[in-house]
């Protein structure tokens, strides 16, 4: 006996069951509501074995699906979760390899809703987290380990959305900011 258990965004599949269900787009019988009220899940929740073969699965593949349940979109929240409360979360990954350096890294929410978004937009679901992440840390993982007294790295929103500097606090400030 084995289990298959199918994840992922399957990005466009909510069209091949739109198109089978038979939305009309115009005419007499048309539907009033908008697509874009219609959420995404509300289509997936009608797939067949059929609509997946028409989205480019095998045959072979398909009949080892016996029951098909789609889950509801991640929304913001959710991904910020996935990015910061696991143990191997995102987050704490790239603050273990920063205090390898010494250095303390941290993110503001702003940072990790607008990283959130940006994943949101790319639809495939929470595997988007790495690479919004990787693109906005790439240049900042090179560039502090080559720099003197570095203390601790704020990635802001600005930083993710903008590929703007962090902000980076050196040991000197951090001793001057305890004494004041």
């Amino acid at each position: 006996n084995i289990l298959f258990i199918c994840g992922g965004a399957f990005a466009g599949l909510e069209e091949i069951v739109e198109a089978r269900v038979g939305v009309r787009q115009m005419g007499f019988g048309a539907s009033i509501q908008s697509r874009k009220e219609k959420l995404i899940w509300e289509y997936l929740k009608d797939v067949q074995p059929e609509d997946l073969l028409k989205f480019g699965m095998i045959p072979e593949f398909v009949g080892r699906l016996p029951v098909l349940a789609p889950l509801h979109e991640l929304d913001i929240d959710a991904l910020v979760d996935i990015l910061t409360r696991p143990r191997n979360a995102l987050v704490k990954q790239y603050q273990k390899l920063f205090e390898m350096d010494g250095v303390k890294l941290k993110f503001t929410k702003g940072a990790l809703k607008a990283a959130a978004r940006k994943a949101q937009d790319l639809k495939s679901g929470a595997r988007g987290l790495r690479a919004v992440l990787e693109n906005s840390m790439l240049d900042i993982m090179f560039d502090i380990p080559s720099q003197d007294n570095v203390k601790e790295v704020m990635i802001n929103e600005d930083v993710i959305e903008n590929s703007a500097a962090p902000i980076t606090v050196y040991a000197k400030e951090a001793a001057g900011a305890e004494r004041a």
